[in-house]
């Protein structure tokens, strides 16, 4: 049996919208309050979610939304989607100097927006893909997919030699947005924002050279077993069957469910020895204090010290609480955690394209080094827990067409806990 065939990641991109398409937290309120939709109290609701959400005044909203009255038709929803994944791949694409017709792996997610004909198909016509390109599009995975899709790649470059596989994630915001009082389903309308990367991965040995990373590691979770989970994110009617996607109030606890079983999982992959002996005597000490009787509570469960497995971790960066949770279990610190948080402030939630937005940020503050070890971690409807581990093949600093070009030097900036709003 051979072994598998190496993966690499040759480059990436993110999509970085033009300044006309700002919305600061204020004209978020302002744009709600013009519909006439919401209630006063649908509305203070939103704004204590923005005044405690971490984001910054910088974040990108589509046009459709930004209109009066605001624009939610298919033509719109197109017109957003189509300018985030183009805006992504022509930045890829320009940067890898790999032609749009080399391209035989293609797998696209976005989880709420899924028109006739696919996203896929929408960027095989617009870049003229080859007839017999492997085109896939993943839709209803929530804010995992991202990493979903890359493992797809993988798998499908361990049967198919010397190619090239383009994995495009992002998410639509116009026809998502929710014109209820219904407060589960309001959350979204003030987490999501416009984003999307293009990532190309490959197989091809001669490449290495030029690529930036080589993946190691995928591992992938999936709690939709238990009901509980399985409705955590549920899109759906309120009791005016106005569609929206609701959040359940045990949505953190799920996550860190989810979390612990991933790990768990990856654990023997990329923990030193010591760090699995140390988990493994705890866990039998649980175990025989349990069959003797005794309060297992007494005995806390170990909690491995990730930090000796990798350099670097994107958290996906859905929200403030979330980025606060992972933190606190995984037991990282202020600098492991600035380009999650980072993300979250500049370009607020772009789905599960926010695992690149992040290690942009590490790239572009010249913080990859060659042989570091990357820790991607994603969460999404289902209830899924994926990750992704990659290890730098060459040193990584700031280059063109980076997101963060032009302003990295602003950051880190301090994040107060609450930011009131006037509007």
């Amino acid at each position: 049996m051979r072994s598998p065939r190496k993966v690499y990641l040759l480059d990436f991109a993110c999509y970085k919208p033009f300044p006309g398409n700002l919305c600061s937290k204020e004209t978020h309120m302002r744009v709600s309050s013009a519909t006439g939709r919401f209630t006063a109290e649908s509305l203070d609701f939103q704004r204590k979610i923005l005044e405690r959400s971490g984001y910054g005044q910088k974040m990108h909203a589509p046009a459709g939304l930004m209109a009066t009255p605001p624009d939610q038709s298919m033509a719109a929803a197109r017109e957003e989607t189509e300018a985030a994944m183009f805006g992504a791949i022509d930045d890829l694409l320009d940067k890898s100097r790999v032609e749009a017709r080399e391209i035989g792996v293609l797998v696209v997610n976005s989880s709420t927006f899924n028109p006739t004909p696919s996203l896929s198909a929408a960027i095989v016509n617009h870049y003229k893909l080859r007839g017999n390109v492997l085109s896939f599009n993943l839709g209803g995975m929530g804010c995992s997919a991202g990493l979903i899709a890359v493992d797809l790649a993988k798998r499908l470059l361990q049967v198919h030699p010397h190619t090239y596989a383009l994995v495009v994630s992002t998410e639509n915001i116009c026809r998502n947005w929710y014109l209820g009082n219904h407060r589960p389903m309001l959350v979204s309308n003030c987490l999501f924002r416009v984003g999307a990367s293009a990532v190309l991965l490959t197989n091809r040995r001669s490449e290495r050279r030029r690529s930036k990373y080589q993946l190691l590691h995928t591992v992938r979770t999936h709690k939709g077993a238990d009901d509980r989970s399985y409705r955590c994110v549920f899109q759906e009617e309120d009791q005016h069957n106005i569609v929206g996607v609701s959040l359940s109030k045990d949505l953190m606890a799920i996550a860190g469910e989810a979390l612990k079983t991933n790990i768990t999982t990856l654990g023997p992959f990329v923990l030193p020895m010591s760090e699995q002996l140390l988990f493994l005597a705890t866990l039998v000490a649980r175990k025989v204090f349990q069959f003797s009787g005794f309060q297992v509570k007494k005995i806390e469960p170990y909690i491995p010290d990730f930090k000796m497995a990798f350099e670097h971790f994107c958290v996906h960066a859905g929200g403030r609480s979330v980025l606060d949770e992972v933190e606190k279990s995984l037991g990282l610190t202020e600098w492991h955690m600035e380009p999650s948080r980072m993300t979250l402030y500049r370009f607020g939630n772009t789905s599960s394209s926010s695992l690149w937005y992040e290690l942009a940020y590490s790239e572009a503050k010249g913080r990859v080094m060659r042989g570091d070890r990357v820790w991607q971690i994603g969460f999404g409807s289902g209830f899924k827990c994926n990750s992704a581990v990659w290890r730098a093949l060459r040193d990584i600093g700031l280059e063109e067409k980076n997101s963060w070009d032009g302003e990295i030097d602003e950051f880190p900036v301090h994040v107060p806990r609450v930011a009131p709003i006037v509007y």
